[in-house]
């Protein structure tokens, strides 16, 4: 039997005094992942007045999106996008980068991909 993972995973990290967003993609993420995540982060952001909070995307291990999760995914930045201010996408494939600069296009903060983790927390940690 063969098991396949994927979902997202969600934590609040902290490099020197700045906390920050993090979320790790694996796999092809389905609408049911959503399901579970999009509850989690909008309760999150909910608790904060006035947000503006600052992500580190893991996408290393993303494979894609199912047809229904890539909708879900664009309804989550659509539905909180003057909520974040800068979202790294730290990733290893030509795509993630084009994915990158399409979604800089929907959201009010800055997106910027990156190949390498440290320069993707070194963009959004302020200086």
């Amino acid at each position: 039997m063969k098991t396949v993972k994927h979902g997202l995973s969600i934590g609040i990290e902290r490099v020197d005094n700045e906390f920050f967003l993090s979320l790790k993609a694996v796999g092809k993420l389905t609408h049911a992942d959503y399901k579970i995540i999009t509850p989690i982060i909008d309760s999150a952001l909910a608790q904060v007045k006035e947000p503006k909070v600052d992500v580190l995307i893991d996408g290393t291990e993303l494979e894609g999106w199912e047809l229904r999760a890539a909708w879900d995914d664009l309804k989550l930045g659509l539905k909180h996008n003057n909520e974040f201010n800068k979202i790294a996408i730290y990733g290893n494939k030509n795509w993630q980068q084009i994915t990158a600069k399409v979604g800089s296009w929907f959201m009010s903060g800055e997106v910027k991909y990156f190949d390498n983790m440290i320069d993707a927390i070194h963009w959004i940690k302020p200086k």
